[in-house]
């Protein structure tokens, strides 16, 4: 890949030289392997929608101190950090098939020893390596770039945004259902439970209907480059910088939002665990149609780095109106609405990585990505909850809309970098 300062960067264009023949010849497709992977990302981030609203609760049960929460929501992010670059790469080495079986089944484990966690600092050792196993996004990002013309990958992908949004429709419904606070840590089995089985089920769908999308490399120690290597070169690519400082400044955003939306709804309005886990529903089923019927259309027409820089300014002005809330009826619309913003963004954050990535590395340098946006679910929830705390209860709100200001910038300058 050139770095060049003459040569000139698109995010709405392929560059010169840029791999445009995604996939392996030598691998044989399947048919079920986008809806098998599909299904992985919706068990990945159903156990995500299950745990997130109750985690507050979840951590009470245990007489978890307010820092102790925090901690164990941010435990999951800290896995997470470290698993989407190191599965990235490994992926591209040893192939995708059974780097997912693996991290599927570590997902399984996570969940089981969950439920029976004896204490908050057990729980939050087994949210460290859950955020570890299921750090696996980028090998299903990976294994769709391998098989998706470029043109092609932004609506591929965001078929993926939607998986995760049907499990934040259903996660959350399902864990409200399921969980019975009243009940103490107890109360919290059945919900995670169902997650291990669910995972189970994953995996047997990978290992009969997923085939392999690229053949396993040997290790080269003399022209493979190492893992700084990489990290070097996407730093000091444009696009690739300044996609993933997207992913960062957003993302400190979003999932400080998520971190505090149930304790902020407890204080503002007195809502509890149903009422969060309706809300999350109603945000799951914009964002999952929104990825399904617009993403595609829309980047293909006005192009990637337009519709996330559009995508972002939408979220920014939603954080902000959101401290004007008078209840449900402005709560829940203004956060389908920023939802809808992130979810016409996401895509297309990856999408640019894709095109602009040589192909050998590109579950890297979509785990690196991954990787920003693990780092934002500690930095955000972090900074969020101090706020919440020290400047008031509506302050994570404005703190949200101030990390989302310069990802419209960022985005914007994206299309326009030379």
């Amino acid at each position: 890949m050139s770095t060049d300062p003459n040569i000139a960067f698109s995010a709405d264009a392929p560059l010169a030289g840029e791999v445009e023949n995604a996939a392996d010849p030598q691998q044989p497709r399947s048919a079920a392997a986008l809806p098998t992977l599909l299904a992985v990302m919706f068990i990945n981030l159903l156990g995500f929608g299950i745990v997130v609203p109750l985690l507050p609760f979840y951590a009470k049960s245990f007489h978890a101190a307010a820092w102790q929460i925090a901690l164990v929501f941010s435990a999951y992010a800290i896995g997470s950090f470290f698993g989407e670059p190191f599965w990235g790469r490994l992926s591209d080495r040893r192939g995708r098939k059974p780097i997912l079986i693996s991290t599927v089944s570590g997902n399984l484990a996570c969940y089981t020893a969950m439920a029976l966690a004896p204490n908050i600092y057990f729980a939050f050792l087994v949210r460290i390596l859950g955020g570890l196993m299921s750090g696996n996004g980028s090998v299903i990002q990976g294994y769709i770039a391998d098989v998706t013309p470029a043109e092609d990958r932004a609506g591929r992908l965001s078929l993926l945004g939607a998986a995760y949004n049907v499990g934040l429709i259903v996660g959350p419904a399902l864990g409200g259902l399921l969980a019975r606070p009243q009940l103490g840590h107890t109360g919290f089995e059945a919900p995670l439970f169902t997650c291990a089985g669910l995972s189970a089920i994953c995996i047997l769908m990978l290992v009969l209907f997923v085939r392999e999308s690229r053949t396993p490399q040997a290790p080269d120690p003399i022209q493979k480059p190492n893992r700084w290597a990489v990290a070097g070169k996407a730093a000091r690519h444009p696009l690739i910088r300044r996609s993933m400082l997207v992913t960062l400044v957003a993302g400190c955003a979003f999932t400080g939002v998520e971190s505090i939306f149930g304790l902020w709804t407890q204080a503002r309005f007195g809502w509890g665990p149903r009422q969060v886990g309706s809300a999350y529903a109603v945000v799951g089923i914009v964002a999952a149609f929104c990825q399904i019927v617009l993403i595609g259309p829309a980047s293909r027409r006005f192009g990637e780095a337009r519709v996330l820089a559009f995508g972002m300014a939408l979220t920014a002005c939603c954080y902000i109106g959101q401290t004007f809330s008078t209840g449900a009826v402005m709560t829940v619309p203004l956060l389908a609405v920023a939802a809808f913003g992130q979810s016409i963004a996401w895509p297309n954050v990856a999408a640019i990585i894709s095109r602009n990535a040589e192909w050998e590395h590109q579950g890297q340098y979509l785990g690196l990505n991954n990787a920003m946006g693990a780092l934002a679910r500690v930095v955000g929830p972090f900074a969020l909850g101090i706020g919440f705390t020290a400047m008031g209860v509506d302050a994570p709100f404005y703190m949200a809309g101030m990390f989302v200001a310069p990802a419209v910038w960022l985005a914007w300058s994206v299309r326009r970098r030379r």
